[in-house]
């Protein structure tokens, strides 16, 4: 682990970056590199070590501080690459917290794909190769979603199908504001906002609790 690779993880300012959940962090994006030569888990314009790095390790890792560690279970929808979900597996297991993350995903290859990061670095993470809208009476504490579905989309998911969550938290891009706004015209959300790291014109949403307006 180089000096620049550890000052680049040093933007997490809210957790202690360990040395070995760098590596293990560092690892990931080589597994991601390999398995992107065989089948797309990323765009391939953005594949290398340092884009791989800032556009999708730490722009999840920026997240830890948001996650219910109290809880049993964290579940990532659509979690492609793993993305957050391996990411915060890592933290996790470095951070001694005893935690699952399930990886919900539809697509068989990228399944394989978390089921063989999650051997390699020992993670305690269930993959769940299901359609998540087809299951009810859900529970865990927080719900992430990155580049899932529409907002609007994930809040019926949740208000519908989930039983008990603690939060969710949505990865907001350069439209997030314009989003935002017309999702609150039908929803009622207990949410606070955090700047993100990796990009000028996005930020991270917090919700605590969702109500569905009346029509």
């Amino acid at each position: 682990m180089d000096q620049i690779n550890l000052n680049s993880y040093s933007k997490i300012s809210d957790f202690n970056v360990s040395r070995e959940t760098c590596n293990e962090l560092e690892n990931f994006i080589s597994l991601i590199q390999q398995k992107n030569e065989e089948i797309n888990i990323i765009s391939k314009k953005n594949s290398k070590k340092d884009d791989i790095r800032q556009r999708h390790i730490i722009d999840s890792a920026q997240i830890i501080d948001f996650v219910d560690i109290n809880a049993n279970t964290t579940y990532d929808l659509g979690s492609g690459a793993g993305l957050p979900g391996i990411v915060v597996a890592i933290v996790m297991k470095n951070l001694k917290i005893d935690m699952k993350v399930s990886l919900f995903e539809k697509s068989y290859h990228k399944c394989v794909f978390l089921k063989h990061v999650s051997k390699e670095l020992n993670l305690n993470t269930e993959v769940i190769q299901k359609d998540i809208f087809k299951l009810k009476n859900l529970e865990t504490g927080t719900i992430m979603s990155r580049a899932f579905k529409p907002m609007p989309l994930v809040l019926n998911l949740v208000n519908d199908n989930f039983k008990r969550f603690k939060n969710i938290i949505f990865f907001m891009g350069k439209n997030g504001k314009k989003v935002l706004k017309e999702t609150l015209q039908h929803w009622d959300l207990d949410y606070e906002e955090k700047k993100s790291l990796t990009n000028e014109s996005s930020f991270i949403l917090n919700i605590k609790k969702i109500k569905k307006k009346l029509s």
